[in-house]
């Protein structure tokens, strides 16, 4: 029997595998669709820092949407660079709006899942903060977050070998000039936070009741 808690997301090109977890605290303080790093790189849902980002959020009082991109697990499609991966952003975004009505949604990316749904959500009225994990600046084009005006939560480490820190606080410090940008640098770590996913955990949970005491208690999703 497939476990309590996977769906699956109608899409263009099909379905979108997904993993919905319900906060321990009650009433939710928000949703948050999670999104992992590279397919052709071995990412899926069930990735250590996707699982540790996702488990963080839970624990802040989220409702979490862990998802698999096309093409990967029983997700139908193919990988398509970035390109339709953002329309499978839109379609989790969807899900999310339509079953918790007039609930702020939180995008959280790891990676690639960073560089595609970033794209999508400065854009995108539902999305309210953004929390880019291991962002691959030294990879890809980040320069579109300079349209960005809602609050970002950057998680990295200081040995990133996909993104270089100075290039990273050169981009946060752009950002400063137009809206609310926190960068936290973990040392020691990684790519992929190998031994610091404590780390990696907490400061995304003190980030987020942060942000939701900040903006106050947010409605209990509809039944």
């Amino acid at each position: 029997m497939y476990p309590a808690g996977n769906l699956f997301i109608p899409a263009e090109h099909g379905r979108i595998e997904a993993i919905l977890k319900e906060p321990p605290l009650k009433p939710g303080r928000g949703v948050a669709l999670v999104l992992h790093p590279h397919p052709l790189g071995g990412g899926t849902m069930h990735n250590k820092v996707v699982f540790g980002a996702a488990s963080a959020l839970n624990d802040a009082g989220l409702t979490t949407l862990r998802m698999n991109f096309r093409g990967v697990g029983r997700s139908t499609g193919e990988h398509d660079e970035g390109r339709g991966e953002m329309e499978d952003v839109r379609a989790g975004l969807d899900y999310l709006a339509e079953n918790y009505q007039d609930i702020d949604v939180t995008l959280c990316g790891f990676s690639f899942g960073a560089r595609v749904g970033m794209e999508v959500a400065i854009s995108d009225q539902r999305v309210v903060k953004l929390i880019s994990i291991g962002t691959p600046v030294n990879k890809y084009d980040f320069s579109f977050l300079e349209a960005c005006r809602k609050s970002i939560l950057f998680v990295h480490g200081d040995r990133d070998e996909f993104g270089e820190v100075a290039k990273l606080e050169e981009l946060v410090a752009k950002l400063k000039a137009h809206t609310q940008v926190r960068l936290s640098v973990i040392k020691g770590a990684d790519h992929f936070f190998e031994g610091h996913l404590d780390e990696l955990k907490r400061v995304i949970k003190e980030w987020v009741i942060t942000e939701v005491k900040q903006g106050g208690e947010l409605p209990a999703p509809v039944e």
